[in-house]
């Protein structure tokens, strides 16, 4: 154990103690040499324990290559010998403030939008780390730590922390093969049959985060071996009072098929939407996400195309685009505060939704196409009105109408009531017709300045 004041490696001086676990501690120290508050995790390295010893290191290996918002940074890593009878390794990473997950959670349920955003922090860094080959292993709420930046921000932020049990996959493979790891009451079905597992096992574990989160309850309580066991035998219980988009989506990532469940760069994007669409009524947004909305809606408002009549020329794109890719519908819209008005249609008389059911909001939070080639069975949008309603639409693919200066207006989108593939070709030939749509409106905007 080390005391306040003690040095390590002759620059890091410990404050104060964080936490305390099996094989680490976790202290408050500062660097002296940078003059900055750590986090300094120290390992008990047992010469003899070679398993233990692979498993640091390998942290060690995971952490210095990663690079994301939601994932804890680190800083530097190394070994004190000094004592020769009391080795030790450790890691100097960022200094998070803020309580844990579970610490928040001792307080009770929390509110939908703020569940939102932290699922959002951590399905995008999943996303990230699946991207780079690792798997976490252990998401739970005492790995997920909400950040205390001092700003009184309302939006709460998360990062996942302690990588101690992650892998990287097996090459060419989706799994790795291993038997169970991680916390008994946020394992996989998977997991808990010590089969292998993957990607989808860190969906489902951030699954049973979130749906504590909203209800204030964990999902499968008990000693750790009923708790493992309990998912083998039945779904966790979503209570009626969770809201229908949240109880779909939830569903899905639950699911005790891995194969079933929607990879984590969905998680995040159905999440964002979510974000999204609070903060478009102005309600339970941050004021980041609100001020961006506010700027999109300036852009929109500078090409006057809110309160303009039918266009011509507008008409023909969709037209184009409908007979190219053989679907009954094709759109231009544009995306108000709370309308999504279709500035050129073909295939419907309907001129304006409402923005909440609306697909075409969903595709400008992208930075490219927005395709769901099967939306019944999309996370992102199975709860969906317009899916699941009598209008039927299954296939959707949207390109954001973006302006010069990074402002999405609206989109190009094409729409059918079948599934549907779309390839890079058909994507690329939709980006053309986009451009040809923003185009113009950026011509008719040079014209009015030039006049005035």
């Amino acid at each position: 154990m080390m005391r306040r004041g003690d040095l390590l490696s002759g620059r890091y001086r410990i404050e104060e103690l964080i936490g305390s676990g099996a094989q680490s501690t976790v202290y408050r120290a500062i660097d002296e040499l940078l003059q900055r508050d750590v986090a300094l995790k120290l390992f008990r390295r047992n010469r003899a324990d070679v398993e233990q010893i692979r498993r640091q290191d390998a942290e060690v290996r995971i952490l210095a290559g990663m690079s994301h918002p939601a994932l804890v940074t680190l800083f530097d890593a190394g070994a004190d010998l000094s004592d020769p009878d009391d080795p030790h390794s450790y890691l100097v990473m960022e200094l998070v403030r803020g309580p844990d997950l579970r610490a928040r959670g001792s307080l009770g349920s929390m509110s939908a939008a703020h569940v939102a955003h932290i699922g959002h922090d951590l399905a995008d860094g999943l996303a990230y780390i699946h991207h780079h080959g690792i798997v976490h292993r252990d998401v739970k709420p005492a790995n997920v730590l909400l950040v205390d930046d001092g700003s009184g921000e309302s939006r709460p932020r998360a990062k996942l922390s302690d990588f101690g049990v992650a892998t990287l996959l097996d090459e060419g493979l989706d799994t790795f093969k291993s038997g169970s790891s991680g916390t008994p009451h946020y394992l996989s079905p998977e997991q808990a049959a010590g089969e292998p597992s993957g990607k989808p096992g860190d969906v489902y574990s951030l699954g049973l985060v979130l749906l504590e989160a909203l209800t204030g309850r964990v999902a499968y309580p008990g000693a750790p071996i009923q708790s493992a066991l309990a998912r083998l035998l039945r779904d966790p219980h979503i209570p009626e009072e969770v809201a229908p988009r949240w109880a779909n989506l939830l569903t899905f990532m639950l699911a005790r098929d891995p194969a079933a469940r929607p990879d984590a760069k969905d998680v995040s994007l159905s999440l964002r939407q979510e974000i999204a669409t609070g903060a478009a009524r102005h309600r339970d947004g941050s004021q980041e996400t609100v001020d961006a909305e506010e700027a999109r809606m300036r852009a929109v408002h500078r090409y006057r195309i809110l309160d303009t009549l039918p266009d011509g020329t507008f008409d023909r794109v969709v037209a184009v685009a409908a007979r190219m890719f053989a679907v009954p519908v094709a759109i231009v819209s544009i995306v108000d505060n709370d309308r999504i008005w279709f500035k050129a249609r073909y295939g419907t008389d309907v001129e304006q939704i409402g923005r909440d059911p609306g697909l075409c909001a969903s595709a400008i939070l992208q930075d490219d196409a927005w395709i769901v080639e099967s939306a019944a069975t999309d996370p992102r949008t199975l709860a969906n009105p317009l899916v699941a309603g009598e209008a039927g639409m299954q296939f959707y693919a949207g390109v954001p109408l973006r302006t010069p200066d990074g402002y999405n207006l609206g989109t190009l989108c094409v729409l059918d009531t079948r599934p549907r593939h779309f390839s890079e070709d058909d994507t690329s030939t939709l980006e053309n017709l986009a451009a040809i749509v923003m185009n113009d409106l950026e011509l008719r905007l040079q014209t009015r300045r030039s006049l005035a």
